[in-house]
């Protein structure tokens, strides 16, 4: 398949230095959904926020979607002046990354939309993950395997072909040839910003040359991988190692990686810059607690309860309400109603489509749930 290809050439990349840096900063946000205007969609498909969500490179090995060295292994090995934090008791869970496991897979937020003889599968994802929630011997609940058998699409956010190939997008359009972050900023947030690194030069240094919106994703990555989460516990990773082993499948994506591009460069220099300020906002200890907020209410599977809890956060977070709502709107409402469009256009009566996107992309009024009941689904719960 394409997709083993792909893994391959990209285990063979090696990601080091300041365009390359920037570019694996990306990749981790698509996968965990991390990003301010998706308030840490930590899978945080933040990208996606962060966030973001989030898609993954394909493997077909046992938890080894990512290769050492990028930035989807744990220690964070491709961002400069990362290092691991000690290893922690999982946040629910009492065990550690190397220590024992549940015995039961995380609830996570499943639902079936079907119309007529037309079923979508919809799961929500958190593109880093705790090693915990995936026990080896079945790593995700029956219903969800089952689902993943009976279909023969696997849709993600993006294609695993284009997360492969994002990196020279990201330096296009998110890395100045000098220094240009700070003549961006407004005095006050440079200083903030300079703060927060402070300890981190060569992290301080990349960021440097990053257009606001990529430096945003850079600060919450950090966070994020120092909550202890790793990309290759991601759901979209642990998805792929069960349904690259079944026969005559297909991974799409919902989107172009041009689509989702513009969804960031397109931004104003005002949102760009609400967004870096809702990342400075909170200590990082406080950014930690949200990712960790966030996968409890994941583990309990209620997509409303999910998109509650984002609403409060970036309400809470906001410096300019209205620039954080615009910014909501683009980064994940309007994504919203093309994924729902595209994994429509997918599905066909008597054959099921398996949908996995970031969680903060589900609940809520303008979710995905809510846009397949306006086009006649009936969405329960998995």
């Amino acid at each position: 398949m394409p997709e083993a290809t792909a893994a391959r050439r990209f285990t063979r990349r090696q990601l080091n230095g300041g365009r390359h840096a920037a570019a694996s900063a990306w990749r981790a946000w698509m996968r965990a959904g991390i990003g301010a205007a998706l308030a840490l969609a930590v899978a945080l498909g933040g990208l996606t926020m962060p966030v973001a969500e989030a898609a993954g490179a394909a493997a077909n090995t046992e938890n080894a979607a990512f290769p050492p060295g990028s930035l989807a292994s744990s220690d964070g090995g491709g961002l400069p002046g990362f290092h691991s934090p000690p290893p922690t008791s999982s946040y629910a869970s009492g065990t550690t990354a190397g220590g024992p496991v549940r015995t039961r897979p995380a609830q996570m937020p499943f639902y079936v939309a079907t119309r007529g003889t037309t079923t979508i599968y919809v799961l929500g994802t958190l593109h880093v993950g705790d090693p915990a929630d995936y026990p080896p011997g079945q790593p995700f609940r029956r219903p969800i395997l089952a689902a993943l058998d009976a279909s023969p699409i696997l849709a993600l956010e993006l294609s695993p072909d284009d997360l492969l190939v994002s990196q020279d997008d990201v330096s296009k359009y998110g890395v100045c040839r000098r220094p240009c972050l700070q003549q961006a900023l407004p005095g006050p947030l440079w200083q903030r910003l300079v703060a927060r690194m402070r300890g981190n030069p060569e992290a301080l240094a990349e960021i440097r040359q990053m257009r606001p919106w990529l430096a945003s994703l850079m600060v919450e990555t950090y966070d994020s991988l120092s909550a202890g989460l790793q990309t290759e516990y991601g759901t979209e990773a642990q998805l792929q190692n069960v349904f690259l082993k079944l026969k005559g499948r297909r991974i799409v994506g919902l989107e172009t990686l041009a689509e989702q591009m513009r969804a960031f460069t397109n931004l104003t220099l005002a949102q760009q810059r609400e967004m870096l300020a809702q990342d400075l906002a909170q200590t990082p200890a406080q950014n930690v607690a949200d990712v960790e907020a966030l996968l409890r209410l994941w583990r309990l599977g209620d997509a409303d309860a999910i998109a509650a809890w984002e609403a409060a956060r970036s309400e809470r977070l906001a410096q300019n309400l209205r620039v954080s709502e615009s910014i909501d709107d683009r980064i994940l409402y309007r994504r919203n109603r093309r994924f729902v469009s595209r994994m429509v256009a997918i599905a066909a009566p008597n054959r099921p489509v398996f949908v996995a996107i970031g969680a903060l992309h589900l609940g809520g009024r303008r979710g995905v749930l809510a846009l397949l009941g306006e086009r006649g689904f009936v969405v329960v719960p998995g």
